[in-house]
């Protein structure tokens, strides 16, 4: 994990370096297919979670992480998935460099990739169920509405059905308030999910 974020933030430096005095590229297939793909990815991780964690029962506060047996491993599986498609994601970063979209590399775009990673390896090998469901199904939902939007962005003929466009950022920025208060909320209310 620390070797692949390193590697990806080399190729975010050296791309932008190397990119300067070149072309950009237009990428529009290569942009559907991932687009499409990571959609894809990202409903099957919502419906997994919604199915795993209703059918076991999950509460939404103080879920601990062996209550659900079989469910916990189901809801672990996915949070690997989650994981995985984290590194999957850094070529969100990578498309903007060869497209020379500089403007869109800021530094917290960069952090949150690079960080995402890291910690969802630090809640896979301690936390891979129960409570950690909660931010994943969020996230997964958003990002079926997100990369839909931009999959369908890339088709000159969907441009008048995107409307909605607006509504994303809305929308990440409540998930980040419920994911983080969620978060908190193991520590305000102790009930056995691990503190640290």
């Amino acid at each position: 994990t620390l070797s692949l974020t390193i590697l990806y933030l080399l190729t975010v430096y050296l791309g932008s370096k190397y990119m300067r005095n070149r072309p950009a590229y237009s990428l529009k297939g290569v942009l559907q297919v991932y687009n499409f793909s990571v959609t894809m990815l990202s409903l099957y991780m919502l419906v997994e979670l919604v199915s795993a964690t209703l059918s076991a029962g999950y509460r939404l506060q103080c879920q601990g992480l062996h209550e659900a047996g079989e469910a916990d491993l189901r809801v672990a599986k996915v949070l690997w998935w989650y994981y995985f498609s984290k590194v999957i994601e850094f070529l969100d970063t990578i498309f903007f460099v060869l497209r020379k979209k500089n403007s869109q590399i800021t530094f917290l775009h960069v952090y949150h990739h690079a960080s995402m990673f890291n910690i969802w390896w630090c809640v896979l090998n301690w936390i891979p169920c129960g409570q950690s469901f909660f931010g994943p199904t969020l996230n997964s939902f958003i990002h079926v509405c997100m990369y839909s939007y931009y999959g369908l962005s890339t088709i000159p003929s969907m441009q008048k059905y995107l409307w909605w466009k607006r509504y994303l950022t809305q929308a990440q920025l409540i998930q980040f308030i419920l994911t983080i208060t969620h978060t908190l909320s193991a520590i305000v209310v102790p009930c056995g999910f691990p503190v640290g």
